[in-house]
């Protein structure tokens, strides 16, 4: 089978990139809007992409042509976001941080989820959270109708025993984040890892 992404609709396009680059990492992101209140929605067009200095990407689309998602409206406004991750038992509530509310309405609210205070960012990290990341937005890029926000990573809080703190190694079985996979609905567990050993 081959496809010509040139004759496909965004939608088509969309489809056969959610669901065949797997699994994907999902930015549970969390912003503050002009009047205080906590914006929490999850993205799976994320990723990390250096270190030196450490920065992160995520594409938050639009509610409708034209119109960006309340997320992206607050990182215009106030350049700062909270990358948050969710473990398998907070995958559910994740998800339903992904429902339309009106405008101004926090999803925190609706999932019962915790605001915990930030160190450098006005964004609440979410406290039930294993891992967040506090960020100041680098640049926004508009490629067409695609929106990517690049961030500089600013403060980690990490959940005691997830990393070695004399080595920095990860607790593979202690920390269990989830993975996103074929849109729509289709997630992976991380439970069941292996390693591979790379050559010397």
């Amino acid at each position: 089978m081959q496809l010509d992404f040139s004759t496909l609709q965004p939608a088509e396009c969309y489809k056969v990139l959610a669901s065949l680059i797997t699994p994907r990492p999902i930015a549970w992101i969390t912003t503050v809007n002009q009047e205080g209140a906590v914006n929490v929605a999850p993205f799976s067009f994320f990723n990390c992409f250096g270190s030196n200095p450490p920065i992160v990407a995520f594409a938050p689309g639009n509610k409708e042509p034209g119109i960006p998602k309340d997320t992206a409206r607050n990182i215009r406004n106030n350049r700062e976001f909270v990358v948050n991750i969710a473990d398998e038992t907070l995958a559910d509530k994740m998800v339903a941080t992904s429902a339309s509310v009106p405008h101004g309405e926090s999803e925190l609210a609706i999932t019962g989820l915790t605001a915990a205070k930030s160190v450098s960012v006005m964004a609440p990290r979410i406290a039930e959270a294993p891992v967040s990341f506090e960020c100041r937005e680098w640049a926004t890029l508009e490629i067409g109708s695609n929106r990517m926000v690049v961030g500089t990573v600013h403060h980690a809080h990490i959940r005691d025993g997830i990393l070695d703190p004399d080595t920095l190694h990860l607790q593979t079985e202690i920390f269990l984040p989830v993975g996103r996979m074929a849109a729509p609905d289709w997630y992976c567990r991380t439970s069941n890892q292996y390693e591979i050993k790379r050559p010397e």
